[in-house]
Formats: structure tokens, sequence, C-alpha cells
């Protein structure tokens, strides 16, 4: 490896609908992944709304909003933590979450409306489909998809040594 040029991040998609409780218990698994390897990894946030949680694909628009107004990350752990409020009450939830994280929930609104963040929550969905994508959370990293969908025993370990693997061979 050159000393003197940084090495790319490997590069971890979380492919993840924010009304599903599954990848509200994932979120534990990615802070820990955060916490072990820092910069080194580069996880990346990608949607996949599933048609069975009706406002799935509006949390998806939203939390583009957010990382559009700088705290996307914040504001994804928020929304999954309220999935039951989210499918009781809709919507609403979502510009609550911006006003109390301190968001322009006007500007969310708005977004919604005008639909301005369709496009990247539909080319998420279709790459996910094309990879074989069919529920969440489903992992992409090193070229390998992991499905967390079915249970996640075991799948923050098959991670690691995948990442690793990426890490070991950069640095030869």
């Amino acid at each position: 490896m050159n000393d003197s040029a940084p090495a790319d991040p490997v590069v971890l998609d979380f492919w993840c609908e924010l009304q599903c409780p599954d990848c509200r218990h994932a979120l534990e698994d990615v802070r820990a992944l955060r916490e072990r390897y820092g910069s080194r990894v580069d996880i990346r946030l990608r949607h996949f709304p599933l048609e069975k949680h009706r406002h799935a694909f509006a949390a998806a628009q939203a939390a583009e909003e957010a990382f559009e107004q700088g705290r996307g990350w914040a504001y994804v752990e928020a929304v999954l933590a309220r999935t039951d409020d989210l499918a009781a009450k809709g919507e609403p939830v979502l510009l609550e979450i911006a006003g109390e994280l301190g968001l322009d929930a006007e500007e969310f609104d708005t977004a919604l409306i005008d639909g301005r963040h369709i496009l990247i929550v539909d080319a998420d969905q279709a790459e996910g489909k094309a990879i074989g994508v069919t529920g969440t959370p489903t992992y992409v990293v090193g070229g390998e998809r992991l499905d967390g969908g079915d249970g996640q025993e075991g799948l923050r370990a098959r991670i690691e040594a995948i990442v690793d693997g990426e890490l070991a061979r950069e640095d030869a």
C-alpha cells in the first residue's frame, strides 16, 4: 500500500426500509461496525421500501431530505426507533421527528409533496431488485449479498470477516 495516499474505505451497502422492525434491530450491528471500523468502512443507506409497509416510501424520501439537511443517519435512527408510531400515525410522524432533530420540518413537508427525492428512492429500489434484494435488512459488501431478513444471527460476524478480508487486501 502506498503510505502517501489513504486507502479507499470498504463500501457496505445497507438495504433498509424505515418501517421495518428488523431494520430497527439491525441498527445495533450498524453502530458496532461503525465503532469497529470508523472511516475505513463507508456504510451507505440504500432504500428498499416494502409494499406491506404503507409509509415506507415516504419515510425513504424524508430520509433523503434529512441527508440533504446534514442529519441523515440521526434521522434514520430516530424513524427506526418509532416504527410502531409510523405505522399507527403515518407521515405526520416523519415531520415530528424532523422537528425534534432541529431540521426544517416545513422543507420535509414540501419535499414529500413535490417528490424531489423520489428518483433516488426508485433507483435504490430498482438496483436492489436487480441484485436480488427481496427483503430488509440486506447488506452488500465485497461483492457479496447478505440477507438479514430471515434472521441476523451471525450476520455481523460474516460482514466483519468480509470487511477484514477487503481491508487486508488493501493493506497488502
